[in-house]
């Protein structure tokens, strides 16, 4: 074996939505916070992301998480997000991906039946409860960044569709959220790839005619995601509806998606549809749910922001290495439009 670099990899899914968690590998990334090591990694070791998601190694389906030492006195340990074209600040169901691989595999210990961590990510502190038997973790609930309305209302021009209406959110990114009714989805599973389409189209659209700007963090910037969303249901005393958010450069997400639920949130409790504390069941393209609420109200400069909890499962299906084999002609991988929508030739920069 002569491999140039070998990494550990667990392989989790939170709901249905696969994500490779670096466990060892890499022993640490330059920076005081996890904000300023993703940053090193996006303008300095880009090709760790492109080794981990690109083919032959990775496919467009899914995302990668590097755990690192954090710096934050109230931290444990902090992780980077790693997705298709972007690095993501936060990721709710990435977040739940690496708790499980992070307890499950020993790296912090586990207490049962309930363990508490704080993790650090890239916007900020996250808060977990986790339920936990027999080794495993049953459920994983995080107190998410806060979470806030950027627009209401907004309207974009989209080409070859017309004039799109939809609400700007940050849930941990910036999303682009539309009523599924108004493009004539369900949200069923073969309507997948006309969602796809159609959401890149909106993203792409939103970041050429919208200023969007982070209140307290000017350097994240722009809407890099979107999602359609299903009619609001009763169920019993909470809320339930479906979802799908299209991932750069054009995928489902398989989850329900923790920080669109999380941008959800903050836009119904704007357009006073839901009650701090009310359980919002949150449904997947494929059946699978987060249960979510708002537990509480704060500031992010000077926007009015809910506070939001996310609960999901994760389960590990793989743990093995990856390696680079020095005179591999394709050390960082490549693309193809057959699969991801757009070829990716280079990191999406905002």
């Amino acid at each position: 074996m002569r491999w140039k670099r070998a990494l550990t990899v667990v392989g989790v899914h939170a709901e249905g939505e696969y994500g490779k968690v670096v466990t060892g590998g890499v022993v640490d990334v330059p920076g005081k916070t996890m904000f300023d090591k993703m940053k090193y990694l996006r303008d300095h070791d880009d090709g760790l992301r492109q080794f981990l998601l690109f083919e032959p190694r990775g496919a467009a389906v899914h995302s990668a998480n590097l755990v690192l030492p954090s710096n934050h006195p109230k931290a444990q340990a902090g992780y980077i997000i790693m997705e298709s074209t972007e690095y993501a600040p936060m990721s709710g169901s990435n977040t739940i991906c690496t708790v499980t691989a992070i307890l499950e595999t020993g790296i912090l210990p586990m207490t049962e039946p309930v363990t508490k961590l704080t993790l650090e990510t890239p916007a900020g502190l996250v808060y977990l409860t986790c339920q936990c038997r027999g080794g495993k973790v049953l459920q994983v609930k995080f107190e998410n960044v806060p979470s806030f309305v950027q627009v209401l209302d907004a309207k974009v021009e989209v080409k070859g569709v017309g004039t799109v209406r939809l609400d700007v959110a940050w849930g941990g990114m910036h999303y682009a959220l539309m009523d599924a009714r108004d493009f004539g989805f369900a949200i069923r599973p073969d309507e997948a790839r006309d969602i796809a389409v159609m959401g890149e189209k909106i993203r792409e659209a939103c970041r050429e005619q919208l200023s969007i700007v982070h209140p307290v963090n000017r350097e994240i910037r722009h809407v890099t995601i979107s999602g359609f969303f299903g009619p609001l249901k009763k169920k019993g005393k909470g809320l339930t509806a479906k979802n799908a958010v299209v991932v750069s450069p054009g995928r489902i997400d398989r989850s329900p998606c923790g920080t669109g639920t999380s941008a959800r949130l903050a836009v119904m409790h704007a357009r006073r549809q839901i009650k701090r504390g009310q359980i919002f069941d949150h449904e997947s393209i494929i059946g699978t749910h987060f249960f979510a609420e708002i537990v509480g109200t704060t500031k992010v400069g000077r926007k009015t922001a809910v506070i939001p909890t996310v609960a999901g499962r994760g389960y590990v299906t793989s743990i093995g290495q990856y390696g680079l084999d020095p005179d591999d002609p394709l050390p960082t991988g490549y693309t193809l439009s057959d699969t991801w929508l757009k070829a990716v030739k280079r990191l999406q920069r905002h």
